[in-house]
């Protein structure tokens, strides 16, 4: 389906710019934005494997390990379908570690190993039970401390300050991650009270 959306979006291009004279001008840009996103690729792939780095550190030092164990008593509640010992809520911690973070890019394999865990669990192999649903918009809205993928992004594009966001970032992504909680259960205990 994106492959279409994508598709589509070409084309719009291509025939508006034929229609409006402006063809020599999308191929300039086609360009410019092609070199631009290989200088941002670059610029960014420093700062990705340095807090990727740390991550592994993390990671082999324990330290993931003790944020999963902190981080337990409140995904049990969250995500009851699963035992707070089990390998998907250890993948579901470190997932959120990562996260909470701010690598996005990190996160993403540890999101889908929670996920291939959590339904390899789930007695409906066709549904998605209220914990993966759950875990999908924690994922998702994720409180992010360190918004390190959003401070590189800035630092390429010649920020002074790349991390001058950080109390806006907190406060939209804890309201964010409050609302998604919030409706997640409100939607299932709704479905549950409808059968």
């Amino acid at each position: 389906m994106l492959g279409y959306i994508w598709l589509g979006m070409i084309l719009t291009s291509l025939i508006c710019a034929f229609f409006t004279g402006q063809t020599e001008q999308l191929g300039a840009a086609v360009t410019t934005g092609a070199d631009k996103a290989v200088k941002l690729l670059i610029s960014m792939a420093g700062v990705m494997c340095l807090w990727s780095g740390i991550m592994k550190i993390a990671d082999k030092s324990g330290i993931t390990g003790a944020a999963a164990r902190l981080m337990r008593p409140a995904l049990s509640r969250l995500m009851p379908d699963y035992p707070a010992e089990s390998e998907a809520m250890m993948a579901v911690s470190a997932n959120i570690t990562a996260n909470i973070l701010g690598l996005g890019n990190a996160a993403t394999p540890l999101g889908i190993k929670a996920m291939k865990e959590m339904q390899r669990r789930n007695p409906l192999k066709d549904k998605a039970n209220p914990s993966m649903i759950m875990f999908v918009v924690i994922n998702t809205a994720s409180l992010q401390l360190i918004p390190a993928t959003c401070a590189a992004l800035r630092a390429a594009a010649g920020s002074i300050a790349p991390y001058s966001i950080l109390p806006q970032v907190w406060i939209a992504s804890a309201g964010a991650l409050t609302a998604g909680i919030a409706a997640v259960r409100l939607l299932c205990f709704r479905r549950n009270k409808n059968g």
